[in-house]
This record gives C-alpha cells, sequence and structure tokens, in this order.
C-alpha cells in the first residue's frame, strides 16, 4: 500500500536512486557486507524522514536486510515526488507527497503506524511523539528508535525528563560522524545551494546573518565565507559565541543584525528567534530563510498573515510586503530552505549519517531488553567503524601505534 503524487515518476526516481547509491560507497559497503545474513528479516521498520534520493538508499538497503518498509515524509514540503514514486514500485510502503497539508502530513504518519512497526527510525520526533501521546498506538510494541535531527532530540530528551519515554532511542545525531559531516558539510553546501536557487542572487559583499553556532551554524557560516559573504553570528551561548568570534565571524544580538543583514539564516531548531520586532528593523528587499527542521525559527505567520500583500516571485520565494512598506522575501515558507528550495545534503556524507541509522537500528534489535527506556549516543565501537569505512571509501590511509607507543599509552 502507498499513496503518492505521480507514479508516472517512478523512471526518473530509479535514475536519481542509482546515482546517489553510486556515490555512498561507505553505506554501500555497510548494506553489502550485512545483507547476506538478512539480519532484519521479518521486521517491520517505520521510517519518518525526508524523502530523497539519499534516504532511498536507505530505505532500499532496509528492505535488502530484510526488512518490511513503511515511510512517510519528514516534512510536508521536502518529498521529491520521483523518489517517492520509485519507491512505490519496489514493495515498500510509502505515503508521501510534496505540498502536504499538516491533516495530510499526518495521515500519511498514521498509515505507517498501522503497519505495526517494531522498529522506528524518525527525524525530529514527529512519528515518536505520535506513538507516545496519540491514543490509537498505545497498543504498539515499539522495541526501540533512532532520532536524526537536534531538533528531534530536544523533544525525546525532554519525554525522558518527564519519565515518559516507552523504550529506547539512540541520539543518531550525537554520533560524531553523524553531527560533524553531516550538519556541518552537509547543510552548509545545501544550504547554499537552496538559497541561491530560491533568491538567484550574489552572495559575495553582502552581510549574512546566521543565527545560532553549532554544527550546522558553523558549517553555513563557513559556506557563507568562502562564497564573499561578510558574515555575522548571532548567538545565546556564550562559549559558542566566543568561538564564533575567534573565528573571525562579527557576533552581536539579533536587534542589532536585524538592521544590517542583508541575507538571513536560522540554524538553531528553537522557536522564535526571528520576531516581529526584527523583521519590522530589517532593510527593504532582506531575505529570510531556515534549514533548521521545524518552521518556528521565523515568524511566518506575521509575514504570511500580516503583510499588506504576499505573492510568489519566484519558486520557494515569497515577496512579503510589509504595512512599513519594506519588502521581506521568505524562503520556503519557513521550512527547510534546503530542502525545500534545493535537494538536501549530497549523498557523500548522507552516507554516514544513513549507516549511524542503519547499524544503530540493528543495535537496537538486538540490544533493546538491556537499554532501558532512555535516550542513549551511538556505540563508539559503531561510530568508529563508519569513520573507517569513510576514510576507506575516500581512499585515505592512516597510521597504526606502533608496540612501543602502545606500551607509552597504557604506562602511568
Amino acid at each position: 500500500m502507498s499513496k503518492v503524487k505521480n507514479p508516472k515518476l517512478a523512471k526518473q526516481g530509479k535514475i536519481s536512486y542509482e546515482w546517489a547509491r553510486t556515490h555512498m560507497d561507505i553505506l554501500d559497503n555497510t548494506l553489502t557486507r550485512l545483507k547476506k545474513s538478512k539480519p532484519l528479516k521479518g521486521v517491520t521498520i517505520a521510517f519518518c524522514l525526508h524523502i530523497t534520493k539519499e534516504t532511498s538508499v536507505l530505505l532500499m538497503g532496509a528492505k535488502e536486510l530484510g526488512a518490511n518498509v513503511a515511510v512517510c515524509g519528514g516534512n510536508p514540503l521536502t518529498t521529491q515526488d520521483h523518489i517517492a514514486a520509485f519507491l512505490a514500485t519496489q514493495g515498500i510502503h510509502i505515503y508521501a507527497w510534496n505540498g502536504q497539508t499538516n491533516k495530510e502530513y499526518d495521515w500519511c504518519l498514521d498509515q505507517v503506524l498501522n503497519h505495526k512497526p517494531s522498529l522506528i527510525c524518525d527525524d525530529g520526533a514527529d512519528m515518536n511523539v505520535k506513538v507516545h501521546f496519540d491514543k490509537k498506538f498505545k497498543s504498539l510494541k515499539i522495541l526501540g528508535s533512532t532520532e536524526e535531527t537536534t531538533a528531534g532530540v530536544t523533544r525525546v530528551q525532554a519525554m525522558e525528563k518527564q519519565g515518559k519515554l516507552k523504550y529506547p532511542v539512540v541520539i543518531v545525531n550525537d554520533a560524531d560522524t553523524k553531527h560533524m559531516f553531516d550538519n556541518r558539510y552537509g547543510t552548509g553546501q545545501s544550504t547554499i545551494d537552496g538559497y541561491l536557487r530560491a533568491m538567484g542572487l550574489l552572495f559575495t559583499s553582502k552581510k549574512i546573518v546566521v543565527v545560532g553556532y553549532g554544527w550546522v551554524g558553523r558549517g553555513v557560516a563557513e559556506r557563507s565565507r568562502g562564497m564573499g559573504g561578510k558574515v555575522i553570528v548571532t548567538e545565546i551561548d556564550p562559549v559558542k559565541a566566543l568561538e564564533a568570534h575567534m573565528d573571525g565571524f562579527d557576533v552581536m544580538p539579533m536587534s542589532q543584525a536585524a538592521k544590517i543583514g542583508q541575507i538571513f539564516i536560522t540554524t538553531t531548531g528553537m522557536t522564535s528567534v526571528i520576531r516581529k520586532e526584527h523583521l519590522l528593523s530589517m532593510k527593504d528587499g532582506s531575505v529570510v530563510g531556515n534549514v533548521g527542521h521545524f518552521d518556528v525559527e521565523i515568524d511566518t505567520k506575521f509575514l504570511l498573515e500580516k503583510s499588506k500583500s504576499v505573492r510568489e516571485v519566484r519558486p520557494s520565494l515569497d515577496e512579503c510586503v510589509l504595512r512599513n512598506g519594506r519588502k521581506i522575501y521568505l524562503i520556503g515558507k519557513g521550512r527547510l530552505a534546503n530542502l525545500v528550495a534545493a535537494e538536501g545534503h549530497p549523498p557523500e556524507v548522507m552516507a554516514q549519517s544513513f549507516s549511524n541509522q542503519i547499524l544503530s537500528l540493528l543495535y537496537i534489535f538486538k540490544n533493546h531488553k538491556k537499554m532501558g527506556k532512555k535516550t542513549m549516543i551511538v556505540p563508539k565501537e559503531i561510530d568508529r567503524q563508519i569513520a573507517v569505512d569513510a576514510l576507506k571509501a575516500l581512499d585515505v590511509k592512516i597510521d597504526k601505534l606502533t608496540k612501543e607507543q602502545k606500551k607509552y599509552a597504557e604506562s602511568w
């Protein structure tokens, strides 16, 4: 069972899947190593992820390992319809299309959970929240879940602190081979891609305001500077603010940055970081967008509902004329600019993230009885193995400790 926008796009989706898999050696090698034993045979896994060519490699890989795969999009606007169409022809139960209403998005979550999964692979925690608090699914027997992104981590950890978490959740986002590479290099590149496609404007010489200096913010700031932008960082964390300053960026409060910035990129996963008062003080022609997970970082309700007029002037770019006469341009209605206006992260970096996902799901399946109802980071042996696989795929060789060095390291 599946529901997609246009089944006729399946051929195009297959080509994109093959292109991505060709450039995801790390994940492909992991799958090749495991698929003979079919370690997930008969296990139903529910996935709630952005439906991209890279994600299709993970989903097809889970199927190759024997899993029964049911999937929905992790965001109403980020599904690539040709990929969804292809997956629907491969025996994968997929409920996803681009441009869903919130009601349709929720319906798709329900359809996936109706397959009665044992494991969950989530991005943003929408599926985990539904399992915990929607009475329709209280009888589901979930062995455990993985969580892909910072915003989702915040939500499941909040449930854990309140004693409401029903099963173990492996925080894939906290793996070194995920956040240090996917968040920094993946989002760094794909953000520039999305902004350029949406705006068609020059980065060089413009004042780029990066809101937040976590791993995503670091990558976005670095790539924006690489494009010739004059980068300003806003932060609430004194250590991260100090790091941004030491990295050579201007650091100031949003109230000050709003008045001088020209392009704004939110990266925090926090709500209301660009508010009404900031928008009203921005220069005419400013562009605002978000690459955090949810569309809560910018006050899009004010822009889209309280402006004098709103019109789409380019694909994924709305011109909002404020009542003070200034024009503010909003990318992707405040949803993920790098996925709404572009194609998301490159396959090479997603291979590391999705290797973490597949190996963590296997870890939960084998060890869930002794893991407890809590969150945990990806086991270090998995993280390290993925780094080894990544170096091998990149044809990079490193040194090993000599016997003398091992002895020295173990002595006191």
